[in-house]
């Protein structure tokens, strides 16, 4: 049958070219041509034929408007286009990301449902010991798609010029220091114990619900400081109501290239940069994580998407998924560790 499709769509394309008078070699590489067109095509349609043709669903266990939900929204499209399939994005928030991660682990491992998140994924293993699944052994890694990163940044009040005047604050007066954040066992919180327990110094820890209030009370000094992500933070160090302190990368940022890496500040090797990626459930085949893993690869090397995510303060990055897998694996060890010893609770 294929063979048949292929013989009617590339005669008459050759028989028209031999009427009108063109040499006989290049009438054969316009047949040679058409054929590697027309195999490529059957080529895309074999490998998505098995696929279930519901629309795909990017699950998005936060709100709208993180930097998850910008990542899907980018992603989302340009997917749809190329495997020929409606991609819709679905946000599910509640309970730190776990009720929509654990709608992706009870779904069928057929391509239909998929999670883009953050690595709170890992974090939350450990936040949460009565957990309904086990994050590393119940999704399966298809792709990364960016890294984000922390700015660790003061009220002007505060006087502090650099983080080690920070932790100079802190050492003189343990516990007057405060800091906010979004809630416990959240990115920024985690970011500033991991902080804590390298230099050895008490802040005073205050949750919130939610980084739009924490960010409320920082702006009007009513906390100290904060670990904020680079495009919620830019604005208002832009305008002088908040001061940059470092970066919690292993780099500094194009988007704030004087600003020093916390590292850079002799305050401790702390990277506490934010990984982003996309998971299926456990049992999905080789074959369609590598399909996804490839497609999604592709997506994130386009300047459209590189641009989108930039301006956010993220970076595309791309992976295997088994480099993906052993990434997550040392990220889970490592904050692990971390809530053990700072004896962290969400609960």
């Amino acid at each position: 049958m294929k063979e048949t499709v292929l013989t009617q769509q590339i005669f008459p394309a050759t028989a028209m070219a031999r009427q009108a008078g063109v040499p006989a070699m290049r009438q054969r590489l316009l047949t040679m041509a058409l054929l590697l067109l027309a195999t490529a095509g059957m080529g895309v349609q074999a490998q998505t034929a098995g696929l279930p043709q519901a629309p795909i669903r990017l699950i998005v266990p936060f709100t709208p408007g993180t930097g998850i939900d910008i990542v899907a929204r980018a992603v989302g499209p340009r997917l749809s286009e190329r495997l020929g399939r409606p991609v819709v994005v679905d946000n599910r928030p509640g309970a730190s990301g776990n009720i929509g991660t654990e709608a992706v682990v009870r779904a069928a491992p057929n391509g239909s449902t998929l999670l883009v998140t953050v690595n709170t994924l890992v974090m939350n293993a450990s936040l949460y010991p009565q957990l309904a699944f086990d994050p590393l052994k119940d999704l399966t890694p298809v792709a990364l798609t960016s890294w984000g990163q922390l700015l660790l940044v003061a009220h002007p009040k505060t006087g502090f010029k650099s983080a080690a005047d920070l932790l100079t604050a802190a050492r003189q007066a343990p516990g007057r220091i405060n800091y906010g954040s979004p809630g416990a066992g959240t990115p920024h919180h985690l970011a500033m114990e991991l902080l804590k327990n390298t230099a050895g110094v008490f802040v005073t820890h205050i949750p919130y619900r939610g980084t739009g209030p924490a960010l409320t009370d920082l702006l009007g000094g009513q906390i100290d400081t904060m670990f904020l992500p680079i495009h919620v933070a830019l604005a208002h160090v832009r305008s002088g109501r908040l001061v940059v302190l470092g970066i919690g990368s292993e780099k500094r940022h194009p988007l704030l290239p004087d600003v020093p890496t916390l590292a850079e500040a002799k305050v401790g090797q702390i990277n506490v940069g934010m990984w982003f990626g996309i998971f299926a459930p456990q049992g999905a085949s080789p074959e369609l994580v590598a399909l996804l893993n490839r497609e999604i690869n592709d997506i994130l090397r386009t300047d459209e998407v590189a641009k989108a995510f930039q301006t956010q303060g993220m970076d595309p990055s791309t992976a295997t998924p088994a480099e993906f897998r052993r990434l997550l694996e040392t990220d889970a060890r490592r904050w692990a560790n971390l809530i053990k010893s700072q004896k962290i609770s969400a609960e």
